[in-house]
């Protein structure tokens, strides 16, 4: 369960996205691409799981899931390196970050399928058997959009809990109710009964930090789409919540 499956989930969402606009992707990417260490292990940390999630699922009933650790880091390595891609997308700036990703993904992958499939070709064999990879495009472009939604609603989680620790217990308390309702389907009246609290105070802490959720999300977003309007950083929110089938 999303902790924002309501139906007008996101409408407040582009409320203070604008707050650091000055501090986008192209921030992080160009300094990922001048090799600065830090923002290098945080573009990594940001997007490992998205490059991962589409490679296990194109790969799965493949050989080729022996490599999946090294292709991987073969993205990385096509992001980082002098003249890169990195370098290029800085230079080009294109509409979406995310299916630039995506394409790198892609062509490293069908790189890896190459080289795999021609080295381990022996007499009698046909190589790396073609309906053992999967090879819709359309099907693994769903599984990356869902893996990079919920790497946006990890982003925006902890956008929230820094925050909270900034703030107070009471934030903080607000956070794990969001987990307990969200990870673990708690009901508000079994978290009251656990903290020993008036069940109607913690449904009105829980739907704050909800709220809390939707702004952090929203900042999450206008990172990755520098210039959006509110009113469309509050709809790809929207949007982000429908693939996860919140």
């Amino acid at each position: 369960m999303s902790p924002l499956s309501d139906s007008n989930a996101g409408a407040n969402a582009g409320a203070n996205a604008g707050a650091n606009a000055d501090v986008t992707c192209w921030t992080l990417i160009n300094g990922a691409a001048a090799g600065r260490v830090k923002d290098r292990d945080e573009f990594a940390r940001r997007y490992v799981g998205v490059v991962r999630a589409y490679l296990v699922r194109r790969w799965r009933g493949s050989r080729l899931r022996e490599e999946l650790d090294d292709a991987v880091q073969e993205v990385f390595v096509e992001c980082f390196r002098q003249d890169g891609v990195l370098d290029r997308i800085r230079e080009e700036r294109p509409a979406s970050f995310r299916g630039f990703l995506y394409g790198v993904t892609r062509n490293v992958a069908l790189r890896c399928e190459r080289r795999i499939g021609q080295s381990r070709e022996r007499p009698g064999s046909n190589g790396l058997e073609a309906d053992a990879v999967e090879s819709d495009e359309a099907t693994l472009s769903r599984v990356f959009d869902r893996a990079w939604a919920r790497a946006l609603m990890r982003q925006a989680a902890t956008v929230m809990e820094k925050r909270a620790r900034l703030t107070d217990e009471r934030a903080r308390r607000r956070v794990e109710i969001l987990r307990l309702r969200s990870r673990e389907s708690l009901p508000i009246r079994e978290i009251a009964r656990r903290w020993d609290a008036d069940a109607a105070f913690i449904h009105k802490e829980y739907a704050r930090a909800r709220e809390e959720f939707r702004v952090a999300l929203g900042e999450v977003v206008a990172f990755h789409h520098p210039g959006c309007t509110d009113a469309e950083v509050a709809q790809r929110c929207v949007d982000l919540i429908g693939l996860l089938g919140g």
